[in-house]
């Protein structure tokens, strides 16, 4: 299976899977508000220590996320480098033309790097806990409101989901097709940057043909089925808030004020 873990969904019985797909969608991106209200390493160790607490709880295994990381590890210490030898503050380590490695930018990039791993851990546990079409059901349930003014609130759900579920699937073909090139003799590791970058082009088409004809045969398959939008439709699966949910959203608003007290530190 291909490392990259966002998108994918893992069958599982734990506290995380049984809550309601709403409450762990609002409470996923209100985690990835509040992470930029952290401004010291107290907060930040406040935050860890719940996101691991969460990952306990869905009984999925602190490894698995740290695999899931490794792909997007190329952009993480890019970033962190950036704001490493480009933010100026404090001592002055180290200075080379506009390069300088001085204390602020130290901490900022360590900073960087916790917000970064924290957040894609939060979005792989959604992802990893609830189904793509419960995300769907979530995000149409959230919108519903919009109907008044006439949003297309189910067919945004229902875009949305596919293109969730579609980016593991992309993934594995886009491996699939490299490792066709590699036994053709092309290396992806070894050369130079712009060698590297001819080398990943011969990849895009085949990647852009497979993809349409996944699209294709996607809608085929929704005609066929008499798929007319989602007007008249019911849910075989009706969400329903739970205990766990509410002690959920209680953890969150304990977590947000230990992070406002710890802010003054």
């Amino acid at each position: 299976m291909n490392k990259l873990l966002l998108g994918r969904y893992v069958n599982g019985d734990s506290l995380v899977h049984r809550m309601d797909a709403r409450s762990k969608l609002v409470l996923s991106f209100y985690f990835v508000a509040i992470i930029f209200l952290c401004n010291n390493w107290q907060t930040y160790l406040l935050l860890t220590a719940f996101v691991l607490m969460c990952v306990k709880f869905s009984d999925l295994g602190i490894g698995f996320f740290i695999k899931g990381v490794k792909p997007l590890l190329g952009l993480i210490v890019f970033t962190v480098l950036l704001q490493v030898f480009f933010t100026r503050g404090g001592h002055v380590y180290w200075s080379f033309g506009p390069l300088s490695l001085t204390h602020f930018g130290i901490v900022n990039g360590f900073y960087v790097f916790c917000r970064f791993v924290l957040i894609i851990f939060m979005s792989t546990l959604l992802t990893l806990t609830t189904a793509p079409l419960e995300i769907s059901d979530a995000i149409e349930s959230l919108l519903k409101p919009l109907k008044a003014i006439k949003v297309p609130v189910y067919e945004i759900s229902l875009m949305l989901s596919i293109a969730l579920r579609f980016v593991p699937t992309l993934m594995d073909e886009t491996e699939k097709i490299m490792n066709a090139q590699r036994s053709r003799g092309v290396n992806f590791s070894e050369g130079t940057l712009m060698q590297r970058i001819k080398a990943v082009i011969p990849l895009l088409i085949p990647l852009f043909v497979s993809s349409f004809n996944r699209a294709e045969e996607l809608a085929m398959a929704m005609e066929a089925r008499g798929y007319r939008g989602g007007e008249g439709r019911t849910k075989y699966r009706v969400q329903v808030w739970t205990k766990i949910d509410t002690i959920a959203v209680i953890l969150f608003a304990i977590v947000t004020i230990l992070l406002f007290i710890l802010r003054k530190f």
